[in-house]
């Protein structure tokens, strides 16, 4: 079993950056499609971006492509998001999560193929 813990959220000015980590422990999750998704007041959670257990394909939402780079550490068992270009309607609690997809450039956006999930990091964007 492996458990998830985020970091790096905080209060930041529209237009600004920020870097969010997940660390893992319990396990290694070097061979796992990892994901981060967030979810808004009232809204339901949602896909931001994903990355294959080699690094090598992502994927990300087209409303943070171009903005949201994702990546990972393997050797640091750390998987980064990094927001730039911030905007009010990035708010939100960010979640990091490890997915079924084992040794696979496949990507995954809908929530069942996680199995494992953090506690959830906020992100506020002020205008």
């Amino acid at each position: 079993q492996v458990q998830l813990v985020e970091s790096g959220g905080g209060l930041v000015q529209a237009g600004g950056s920020l870097r969010l980590s997940c660390a893992a422990s319990g396990r290694s999750f070097s061979s796992y499609t990892m994901g981060w998704f967030r979810q808004a007041p009232g809204k339901e959670r949602e896909f931001v971006a994903a990355i294959s257990w080699s690094g090598s394909s992502t994927d990300y939402a087209d409303s943070v492509k171009g903005r949201f780079t994702i990546s990972r550490d393997n050797a640091k068992n750390t998987v980064y998001l990094q927001m730039n270009i911030l905007k009010p309607e990035d708010t939100a609690v960010y979640f990091c999560a490890e997915s079924t997809i084992y040794n696979s450039a496949c990507s995954a956006r809908e929530l069942d193929k996680y199995n494992y999930w953090g506690q959830g990091t906020q992100v506020t964007v002020s205008s």
